[in-house]
């Protein structure tokens, strides 16, 4: 991923998402403090991303997204804002309103029949920007096992009126591909087309192909990738889905900027 971001601050590749599902590991962000990993039940990462511990695994939509925001826009809270964002729409594409909090990280549904008050966090955001290129991400719930969350305090919130959820556990049965087609159409809306292409290092079957843009410099790829974890953390293979092209301004959100070297989690 910091190759990829550093070709594409130099001008040498196109922006990219990639959409992955992780075996069950946890990340420390730079904010992360030991005393938040309570049970060390997964392998442990540090990641460079903004934030602090958090939980990936099967059954969860991790997405990594690598954008020019020199060329888009140097506004980093806009660009956290419009993620944010991404994630409400692809929320109330399955009738789940998730909604932003100022005083704590990630996007929230609300819980009342678990008691006044309470809430549970459906998706966290933890970014990088080096460059003026992000890097990390999202990771949406759609079916994790829930309990993997237990050894971590997840993002440092330990109220208990704050837990994690998923689309299951909201009683919303999805699968990963309806998840990701909904991803991908807001994710159009926000930041511009895509192309779509299918492509695989692991299965060459007659139904897979790659199709390269034909657009100019200005295009950025969309690609769904499937990562096996080495025994270092690094990736050993990876499975790319969707290539793509054209780049459109960020839309919406909130004012201000942020440093070109720059960690943020939300």
């Amino acid at each position: 991923m910091q190759a990829r971001a550093a070709a594409i601050a130099d001008g040498h590749e196109a922006e990219q998402v990639w959409l992955l599902e992780h075996p069950p590991l946890y990340t420390a962000g730079t904010s992360a403090k030991p005393v938040e990993l309570i049970e060390a039940r997964f392998p442990v990462f540090e990641s460079g991303r903004g934030g602090q511990m958090t939980y990936h695994g099967p059954g969860q939509r991790v997405a990594y997204v690598m954008l020019d925001l020199k060329r888009r826009g140097p506004d980093v809270r806009r660009f956290v804002a419009t993620i944010e964002e991404w994630i409400i729409r692809t929320l109330a594409a399955f009738n789940v309103r998730g909604e932003r909090r100022e005083d704590r990280v990630g996007v929230w549904v609300r819980r009342p029949e678990k008691g006044d008050g309470f809430e549970d966090k459906i998706a966290a955001i933890g970014i990088r920007v080096t460059q003026w290129v992000t890097l990390h991400g999202m990771a949406l719930n759609v079916d994790p096992d829930l309990t993997h969350f237990s050894g971590i305090v997840p993002c440092g919130v330990s109220e208990r009126r704050y837990g994690i959820t998923s689309l299951a556990d909201l009683g919303i049965l999805v699968s990963m591909p309806e998840v990701d087609m909904v991803l991908r159409r807001e994710f159009e809306t926000l930041f511009g087309p895509t192309d779509y292409a299918v492509a695989s290092t692991e299965n060459n079957s007659p139904g897979r192909r790659n199709v390269r843009s034909s657009s100019a410099p200005s295009r950025y790829r969309f690609a769904r990738r499937w990562r096996k974890m080495g025994r270092a953390g690094r990736p050993r293979q990876w499975h790319p889905v969707f290539p793509a092209r054209q780049r459109t301004p960020l839309r919406p959100n909130r004012r201000g900027g942020c440093a070109p070297s720059h960690r943020c989690h939300a």
